[in-house]
């Protein structure tokens, strides 16, 4: 339990907007896609034309069931779609379809790991489907406001958590997790910047100890994950403060500016009853069968958590481990893909955690070298014929320009000779030149064995293997 300063206890709630995964709109098959000229991808479905008439996108139907599975929501075999009634420029029906007293799904849960609370439980109130609105610009000419309708009629579901979270930290964690989820299962790209994931919160305070909510406002407008927890320690402030200093929080819609880390109001909030929700008369009830619902529970890949669990146990891996690895699907497919090429888990663990995607960085989250090579490459450094050091070499240079890893090693000249003759060779010439070291070493100063192998590896350039070298000098050494 996170209590603010002065014994406070912060309560928060989420609204999470998803665009799904589709390539056409809810309810006409006009492109869904991001970033086209303004006003282009509409029709007069889109538009609100008169006689205009929606027809559901059954793609969007699926994603929203998957999504709801996930969730472990209890899907309605009856959900109605309601016609949300508001007056905004950027909406030319003047209302949005939508879902109110029977929506898609309701009861789910989503477990994440928050900072303060370790493992914790996040309830799904409800998700439904709905369409999106259009966008209002107000940077694109002075003092007037541009609208964009390319967004009109984009599928969303949305995702209503219970008060559970209290303190920012936590709401952004549940969020990064639910995120992941949905990347995971093909549900969303839930890119923030294109407004693919869209966040409101309601946030409140309550002395420490007490079980009634306090008064909450909704802050919208948060477009990045670390602005979520910004934009809620800021209004949580003003809530005690408020508080503190004798007022009362007012229940209002606020807008965050992440310019100036604040604020401000932007109306005072409506209640449910202010939309005028009714049944869409255009729309009838949306029925889903047993079998439409056992066909997208077959389609949900495995979940992040499973898969988290399944790769401690599998490959001995650390919960560390196996979190970064499993974050993100392409890598955790790709890590599989390493092992069962034959590299050895733990040594797959390491090289996919650093090498790769350290690469992946700086390479627009590329994973350059094929599985199978990479599994190689492990293969050359456990077996001695590479050290670690040039194995980062020949890694470095198969990720730029391919090849197998044996081959790019020797045209780099950097396998470890282990034939120890050759490195016999190499140890006697380095103890000829150090005649004061070896005495001090046969004197019993045993700390001098690094620098002989070292020796060994300056005059083999490199290509000595180490553990054979040292094996060597300590032979002669004790001769």
């Amino acid at each position: 339990m996170t209590v603010a300063g002065g014994g406070w206890e912060t309560v928060i709630g989420l609204e999470t907007h998803v665009q799904l995964r589709t390539a056409s709109k809810m309810f006409c098959g006009c492109s869904a896609a991001f970033g086209a000229p303004p006003n282009t991808n509409v029709c007069p479905v889109c538009l609100g034309l008169p006689g205009a008439l929606p027809v559901p996108n059954e793609q969007a139907l699926k994603l929203a069931v998957r999504a709801a599975l996930a969730l472990g929501c209890t899907l309605h075999p009856k959900s109605v779609f309601a016609r949300k009634n508001y007056f905004y420029p950027d909406l030319p029906k003047g209302y949005q379809i939508s879902q109110f007293e029977q929506p898609l799904a309701t009861q789910g849960a989503l477990s994440y790991v928050s900072p303060e609370r370790g493992l914790t439980t996040a309830t799904i109130v409800r998700l439904h489907v709905e369409e999106d609105a259009g966008k209002s610009l107000h940077d694109r000419f002075p003092k007037e406001t541009a609208i964009d309708l390319n967004r009109c009629g984009v599928p969303l579901i949305e995702i209503v958590t219970g008060p559970d979270f209290r303190s920012p930290p936590e709401a952004r964690r549940y969020l990064q997790t639910l995120k992941q989820v949905l990347e995971y299962a093909g549900i969303s790209d839930c890119d923030m910047e294109k407004g693919s994931l869209r966040v409101d919160a309601n946030v409140s305070v309550r002395r420490a100890g007490a079980t009634a909510l306090g008064t909450k406002t909704e802050v919208k407008n948060i477009n990045s994950f670390a602005y979520v927890e910004k934009a809620l320690t800021v209004e949580r402030d003003r809530q005690i403060a408020l508080l503190e200093g004798g007022g009362v929080v007012e229940q209002q819609t606020l807008l965050y500016d992440s310019k100036t880390n604040g604020v401000r109001p932007q109306r005072s909030k409506e209640q449910s009853h202010d939309y005028r929700y009714f049944p869409d008369p255009d729309l009838p009830p949306l029925a889903l069968t047993e079998e439409f619902i056992a066909q997208q529970q077959a389609q949900l890949p495995e979940l992040p958590a499973t898969k988290r669990e399944r790769f401690m146990t599998q490959y001995a891996l650390s919960v560390n481990d196996a979190d970064v690895l499993t974050g993100d699907r392409a890598v955790a497919d790709y890590y599989e893909a390493v092992v069962h090429a034959g590299a050895d888990a733990k040594l797959a663990a390491n090289w996919v955690i650093n090498e790769v995607l350290a690469d992946a960085k700086t390479h627009d989250e590329q994973l350059r070298v094929p599985p199978g090579a990479l599994a190689q490459l492990i293969g050359l450094v456990r077996g001695g014929t590479l050290s670690q050091q040039a194995a980062k070499r020949v890694f470095a240079e198969v990720a730029e320009r391919g090849g197998e890893p044996r081959n790019v090693a020797e045209a780099l000249g950097v396998v470890q000779v282990g034939d120890s003759g050759v490195v016999a060779g190499w140890v006697t010439e380095v103890l000829g030149a150090h005649p004061q070291e070896v005495v001090r070493y046969k004197q019993g100063e045993t700390k001098l064995m690094p620098f002989f192998v070292g020796q060994v590896m300056k005059v083999s350039r490199g290509k000595a293997d180490p553990k054979l070298a040292q094996r060597i000098l300590e032979e002669k050494l004790a001769a």
